[in-house]
């Protein structure tokens, strides 16, 4: 059996025995298992795990993908802020060709607006100090693993008195979200492969919930094809003895109590708040908002703009595919009028999303 710690996992076909074994001795015909983060789908697919499961054993993707669930609201907000002449935005390059419900970022870059791409929220301090006459407002999306980043530029910006500095918070928070997959019966989800990158940042404290109040198996995991089995395995030999608990097996990066720092950062900054998501609709306290004592770097307060939440009527299944409810290909519109050149949804576009992982790798 696998044994989870700082060490590396044993091979992979050790490790898959172990899995074909253990599934046997299950004697189930279905156990889905979900690996949430989209660093994980994107390492599954590359690596064609799922070929060599046990038939029955699916892995099905989650919402650890910050660009996916970004909601349409957000890119019109930004697309909004960026059509003013006195703003320049700031954003992760898999923001630009996420779809709001008329155009993207980089729609609007092409029709003259000043977007540009960072690759650390940092930068937009640069650009602000370049450009005095202007605001810079970066876009701040992502989980736990890059608020704290954000967090960090909002009090740099306090601390040096940057007044053309701000940002949009669109972060959102894991644990909620998968509260609301564990709570729904039709979504049929047996474990959890929890990410990696995020536990660093939160530990394994938060998810306790998923072992406690919901009884299903859980293991933080690393992102290598055989962090993944041995985490799979994990699970499977939890389900055998019929427990319910939330393991670590990526041990050598992950401490149970994630990074103190970075959480107190977060908590300095920001505060819970309900949050939309795409495909999940409103999240309660799954996203993060600008404190009061910040207020002068939050872009919300800032500037005035009113634009109706609304989902644009395109066949995309991309929400559905968030929740683990439909595999990329159940979608009408994969690999014909959704392809990474052309893309519908936001889960196409990614780098981390699901359907650019099914798209690439998977046939």
């Amino acid at each position: 059996m696998p044994v989870s710690g700082d060490e590396r996992p044993a091979n992979v076909e050790s490790l898959l025995e172990d899995i074909r074994t253990q599934f046997r001795k299950l004697r189930r015909e279905t156990v889905r298992l979900m690996e949430v983060c989209g660093t994980h789908t994107m390492s599954i697919a590359r690596a064609g795990l799922k070929s060599l499961l046990p038939e029955g054993l699916k892995l099905v993707s989650g919402p650890g993908c910050p660009v996916c669930v970004t909601p349409t609201v957000t890119i019109d907000a930004a697309c909004e802020l960026a059509r003013r002449d006195d703003v320049v935005i700031t954003t992760f390059g898999d923001m630009m060709r996420v779809p709001g419900s008329r155009t993207t970022l980089e729609g609007v870059k092409a029709a003259g607006a000043d977007v540009r791409v960072v690759y650390s929220p940092l930068k937009s301090m640069e650009i602000a100090a370049a450009t005095p006459g202007r605001t810079v407002v970066f876009l701040g999306v992502g989980f736990e693993t890059t608020a704290p980043a954000i967090a960090r530029l909002i009090q740099a910006a306090a601390q040096a008195g940057t007044a053309n500095m701000a940002v949009l918070p669109a972060n959102k928070l894991i644990p909620p979200a998968l509260r609301v997959i564990a709570s729904d019966p039709e979504l049929r989800v047996d474990g959890f492969l929890l990410p990696g990158h995020v536990s660093v940042i939160i530990g394994a404290e938060p998810y306790r919930f998923l072992a406690d109040e919901f009884r299903r198996p859980s293991v933080i995991t690393g992102f290598e094809p055989e962090d993944v089995l041995e985490a799979t395995a994990m699970i499977l030999e939890q389900m055998l003895l019929g427990n319910a608990e939330v393991q670590n097996q990526y041990k050598r990066v992950v401490h149970p109590e994630g990074n103190p720092e970075a959480r107190r950062r977060l908590d300095e900054v920001f505060r819970t708040a309900d949050a939309s998501w795409r495909g999940f609709g409103v999240i309660p306290g799954s996203g993060l908002v600008v404190r009061d004592a910040f207020a002068r770097w939050d872009a919300v307060r800032r500037f005035d703009i009113r634009i109706a939440p609304e989902e644009p009527e395109t066949g995309c299944l991309c929400g559905d595919v968030l929740k683990g409810k439909v595999n990329p290909r159940d979608c009408p519109l994969f690999g014909t009028r959704c392809t990474p050149a052309s893309a519908v949804g936001p889960c196409m576009v990614s780098s981390e999303g699901a359907c650019a992982a099914s798209f690439r790798f998977e046939q």
